[in-house]
């Protein structure tokens, strides 16, 4: 807070004051650790894509809440593109994605299609 304060020229109580009325109106929504997933056996990442065979609002409902039940997949956007959504999934190795893909992802309801991207290396992620 200190190191803040000083970079917005202010003491650290006029800081501490802004900060707390911007976590009470919601604009900050949180705090996190950044957790090295390689080091906790988690490096491989892939992105799916997924195509569902139905986009009517009770299906898509259907997906959001199943999906959310699947440790691996860390992010879950749906999108404005040719498919519909496009899921980050993480997992020790391809192996453990194979399975996870094949057992869980493509048994979530209305999933029609999908199409992996394999992360090769990570550039930024913050």
């Amino acid at each position: 807070m200190a190191d803040l304060a000083k970079e917005v020229g202010l003491s650290k109580t006029p800081v501490q004051i802004r900060v707390k009325r911007l976590e009470a109106e919601g604009y900050i929504r949180g705090y996190a650790a950044m957790v090295d997933r390689e080091k906790m056996g988690l490096g491989h990442v892939a992105f799916v894509q997924v195509k569902l065979s139905d986009t009517r609002s009770i299906a898509l409902d259907a997906f959001n809440r199943a999906v959310t039940g699947i440790a691996e997949v860390e992010q879950c956007h749906m999108m404005a593109a040719s498919f519909d959504y496009l899921l980050k999934v993480r997992t020790a190795d391809i192996a453990a994605y194979r399975r996870v893909l094949g057992e869980r992802i493509s048994a979530l309801p209305h999933v029609a299609q999908t199409s992996t991207f394999v992360a090769m290396e990570t550039v930024k992620d913050r």
